[in-house]
């Protein structure tokens, strides 16, 4: 038995990474920003963030590091994490991706994440640790992304569903239940070690595709309203106008790019093997508490 911090328990991946520890039979340290009970004799619940100095750890085997990248690697030294330990994190393919955009905010968002993980792989030399880092593509899968889950909920409450079918780029999205079973294998793979992979899921398709698949996960009958590129235009300038969110005007350019991983390295490395993008209905509800 290993006991394993996870940092992001809560999060879309940790939800089904915990109970697969918990199932292995591991114990899972969780940290967390506020404080939680703990509802399995095998969690610990740690209050604290990586922003912020680390709390007293017992002895650990293994760090699963599912949120974002700014600051884990100072963490990871402040905390004294070394070679006896194994770390897998999680970056975006985002460092990619956004590198070149039109919109200065998300070539500053691509900047700090090729930092972190920059810095990350510094730590890591300088503390002999064995890391792994994934760039995983568009996940869902739990209810708590911020791009198919929100359309979902508005289809299934409003009876309607936004299609665009000019929207040609290709998709790969991942479940977020693949992404911890790779987090599990990758801890066991000597060649994943100081490796970094992009990982997207089982299925590439138009983004027209996976949206249409969502409006048939739905469970409930819903109108497809097809919208024009430049209908999506409209509508976003009209929303930031009036100062609600919208999407920015590179992420609707990006609508006909292609935003795929290549992860032939992982499937001969550690095994990876996705599913295709199939959802259902409770791939779109979040649970309102976890249950370890």
């Amino acid at each position: 038995m290993s006991t394993c911090l996870v940092l992001g328990a809560s999060g879309q991946i940790g939800r089904h990474l915990v109970p697969a520890l918990l199932g292995d039979g591991h114990e899972v340290v969780a940290l967390s920003r506020v404080a939680r009970p703990s509802r399995h004799p095998r969690v610990r619940w740690l209050q604290g963030d990586v922003h912020a100095s680390p709390p007293d750890l017992p002895r650990l085997d293994a760090i699963f590091s599912l949120g974002p990248l700014d600051g884990l690697a100072a963490w990871l030294d402040a905390a004294g994490i070394d070679g006896a330990h194994r770390l897998v994190a999680f970056g975006s393919q985002s460092v990619l991706s956004k590198r070149d955009s039109d919109d200065p905010d998300e070539r500053a968002l691509a900047h700090r994440l090729g930092d972190a993980e920059r810095a990350l792989a510094a730590v890591a030399r300088a503390r002999s640790l064995a890391w792994t880092l994934f760039r995983p593509t568009l996940i869902y899968g739990s209810g708590l992304d911020r791009s198919l889950s929100p359309l979902a909920r508005f289809g299934r409450r409003w009876r309607v569903f936004p299609l665009l079918p000019a929207a040609s780029g290709l998709r790969q999205p991942v479940h977020a239940a693949d992404l911890a079973r790779a987090c599990r294998d990758a801890w066991t793979s000597a060649d994943s070690h100081g490796a970094t992979y992009a990982l997207g899921g089982g299925e590439r398709l138009t983004f027209a595709t996976m949206l249409g698949r969502v409006q048939a996960s739905l469970g409930v009958r819903s109108v497809g309203v097809p919208l024009p590129l430049a209908g999506v235009h409209t509508a976003a300038r009209l929303l930031r106008m009036a100062s609600l969110p919208a999407p920015s005007i590179a992420a609707i350019h990006r609508l006909r790019a292609d935003l795929v991983a290549d992860d032939d390295d992982a499937r001969g490395d550690f095994g990876w093997r996705p599913r295709a993008f199939s959802p259902t209905a409770s791939d779109w509800r979040a649970a309102a508490t976890v249950e370890y």
